[in-house]
């Protein structure tokens, strides 16, 4: 594949990815926002989810498209302010989003797991 092609698909991607956190952050806010309007504890919180899947399914497609945008966006800076080129770039975003990926799906389990 010729890297101009590899640039359009990391490019799509990337926006791609953006678009579903834009509206995971605006979703995750307002929970954010109603369960402190509300008054509710961590205790109350964990027991809310733990089991839902809603929930699950929720956070797993947040930490899906974190582990895509992230690992994209690192490779453009190391690119641009480092001049990593090639695998250099793309190892530091491979380890990245295995990191995301692992790290925040462990989190969804630990969170909603039964």
């Amino acid at each position: 594949m010729n890297n101009m092609r590899l640039q359009v698909k990391l490019w799509r991607w990337q926006r791609l990815s953006a678009m579903v956190l834009a509206l995971a952050v605006c979703v995750h806010l307002a929970v954010i926002i109603w369960a402190v309007h509300a008054g509710l504890s961590a205790q109350a919180l964990l027991g809310r989810t733990q089991g839902n899947l809603a929930f699950g399914l929720f956070y797993t497609v947040f930490v899906l498209a974190c582990a895509v945008h992230v690992p994209i966006g690192l490779m453009k800076i190391a690119e641009e302010w480092l001049s990593w080129r090639g695998t250099r770039a793309l190892v530091l975003g491979l380890l990245a989003g295995a990191w995301i990926l692992l790290a925040g799906l462990r989190a969804v389990y630990a969170v909603v797991g039964t």
